[in-house]
């Protein structure tokens, strides 16, 4: 009898998904209990105390999206910092824009040691790329140092859900130390969750950003193993207003860069700041 997977963050509702074979990995770190499993349905997946991160056929919903959007918006971006992001999917996506280097802080390094081995099909080899700096520390404390300062044109942060130690990551203190490693014109974006379920986490952070930064905003993506519908990504800016690029402008800059993606297109990055009626309350 085939194992199932069961996914429940949401409270009174969940996902369910076939087990194909054996688990990969099924280990509790020192942080989380990691388990990664492959199905035919949506090919290899990542899954962190029980809530899905990462699936082979939709990462690129959520990598491209955190990714390209505001590097293509920027267009000049050298130094990125990426706030978790084990699975190296969106360090990959960076690497993609020539002359850029990228740090990448991820607090458990067993996630990382398991991706490099069970989703090379996704960071494709990114943690050899000599551009490439991984520290496997908190990212609070990396932010906390002197030499971050006014460092990074772009932070992503690719934060879990807001439960238990990632708590600390959706605080107002996180926010600041953020915008103060950001250069004059840097971006930070963050993943904050699905609205129809967690429509008080868009809301509240919505709050603390406008706190912290003069620019802040929320765009959409959808993937589907991230279930609810759209997906808010929040950021927050001293200096760029994101969403003002044309369509045109985006176009000619991916064309420059002969940018390959599977989701992103610079129609999707303008399309993204169009907000439903009952997403634009909440922010």
């Amino acid at each position: 009898m085939a194992t199932i997977f069961s996914e429940t963050l949401h409270k009174g509702y969940g996902q369910h998904m076939e087990v194909a074979g054996d688990m990969l990995v099924n280990q509790r770190s020192e942080f989380q209990h990691i388990q990664i499993f492959d199905t035919e349905a949506l090919g290899r997946v990542m899954t962190l105390d029980g809530v899905v991160q990462i699936t082979e056929r939709d990462e690129a919903s959520y990598s491209e999206m955190l990714t390209h959007l505001p590097m293509v918006e920027h267009g000049a971006v050298k130094r990125v910092m990426i706030v978790g992001g084990g699975d190296g999917a969106i360090a990959e996506e960076c690497l993609k824009h020539p002359g850029v280097e990228v740090d990448m802080c991820e607090i458990d390094g067993m996630v990382v040691d398991y991706c490099k081995q069970y989703f090379a099909s996704v960071n494709k080899g990114v943690f050899d790329d000599p551009r490439f700096n991984l520290f496997v520390a908190d990212a609070f404390e990396h932010l906390k140092a002197a030499d971050s300062k006014g460092k990074y044109d772009l932070i992503i942060a690719d934060r879990p859900d807001p439960l238990g130690p990632a708590q600390v990551l959706f605080a107002t203190e996180f926010y600041e130390l953020i915008r103060d490693a950001l250069t004059d014109t840097g971006i930070a974006v963050f993943q904050n969750g699905c609205p129809f379920f967690q429509a008080d986490e868009l809301t509240g952070t919505m709050r603390q950003l406008r706190g912290v930064f003069p620019h802040a905003g929320t765009y959409l993506t959808v993937t589907p193993t991230y279930i609810g519908g759209f997906m808010a990504l929040t950021w927050g800016s001293k200096g760029t207003n994101l969403g003002s690029l044309s369509v045109e402008d985006a176009a000619k800059r991916v064309e420059q860069i002969q940018l390959s993606t599977d989701y992103y297109t610079p129609a999707i990055h303008a399309g993204a700041f169009a907000l439903p009626a009952w997403i634009e309350r909440l922010v």
